[in-house]
């Protein structure tokens, strides 16, 4: 295993940001020979030349230097980023709440959450991983994010849901007067499951949901006419506006293309298709005080 040191990442850090090893070595209170020192022995773990030396003490970044800058400088950041909460224990604000959610809750459920949770409390931060509700999982389950906002269970995995809000699936179609006179009659959403379709990706929620749906009603998945599938909601309402087919949809994810009249929207039968939008983590999580925080806000938000 390469063994490296952060001294010898801000070593190398601060060489390449003032072109001058004896400046970098100035500016962290080191001889110009133990900083040389750091540099030779971080490009012999990494195994690759990160500098070019020049006369008095000048230094360039190689092709790798160039390409591995970046990462030290995040390395070094996430370090800062970890002595800032360790130095505030009760509040832990510095380290940002790692997010993960599926399309619908990403796009149409969570910037006006996050707005609100950012404004009652403003010394937060928090970074968001977008997926379908599948992908969501194995982000959590890997612990890559810490809370998931998901469109569906997953069964058997060891997991903690909170419900927070219900959504239903509609049929979402063009506004062509032939939808118009289906739509006068009273026509379900489930009278158009033959018609050309746009769906969602295999894996997301509304698919998943959807194909339950047709199984419980009696439908063979194969009788759909798939013209197409997409993971982006907002492509698929375009291409269901401009003619290419009709597409089951969450009903908060067209509330404005139905209000202005671009798309129709059908229930799926009398009982309509609903869901559940979950908040999900892995069952005992040690959560830091502001995640406790955070988890207590969404649970309050959408309660009231």
């Amino acid at each position: 295993m390469v063994e490296y040191t952060l001294r010898q990442l801000e070593v190398f850090a601060a060489a390449a940001e003032q072109e001058s090893l004896t400046r970098a070595a100035e500016l962290l209170h080191l001889t110009q020979s133990t900083a040389s020192t750091h540099l030779r022995t971080l490009e012999q773990c990494l195994g690759v030349p990160l500098l070019l030396r020049r006369g008095q003490g000048g230094v360039t970044l190689t092709e790798d230097g160039h390409r591995l800058y970046p990462m030290v400088k995040k390395i070094l950041s996430q370090c800062q980023t970890l002595e800032a909460a360790a130095r505030d224990p009760e509040r832990q604000t510095a380290l940002p709440l790692l997010l993960g959610a599926s399309t619908v809750p990403g796009q149409y459920m969570l910037p006006e959450l996050m707005a609100a949770f950012l404004q009652r409390h403003p010394t937060y931060r928090y970074e968001l991983r977008h997926g379908d509700s599948a992908q969501v999982h194995k982000l959590l389950q890997s612990g890559q994010v810490r809370f998931g906002f998901v469109g569906s269970r997953s069964e058997g995995d060891a997991m903690v849901y909170y419900p927070l809000q219900e959504d239903e699936l509609v049929m979402v179609t063009p506004n062509t007067a032939r939808y118009q006179a289906l739509l006068r009659r009273g026509a379900w959403g489930r009278e158009l499951l033959g018609e050309p379709t746009i769906a969602r990706e295999q894996g997301s929620g509304t698919d998943r949901t959807l194909q339950r749906y047709m199984a419980r009603m009696g439908y063979d998945p194969r009788d759909l006419h798939i013209v197409a599938r997409l993971d982006d909601p907002e492509t698929i309402k375009r291409m269901v506006t401009q003619g290419a087919g009709v597409s089951v949809l969450s009903a908060l994810s067209v509330r404005q293309e139905r209000k202005d009249g671009r798309a129709l929207v059908f229930p799926m039968d009398g009982e309509g298709l609903r869901r559940t939008i979950y908040l999900a983590h892995r069952q005992n999580l040690a959560c830091t005080a502001g995640e406790k925080q955070f988890l207590s806000f969404v649970q309050g938000y959408y309660q009231k």
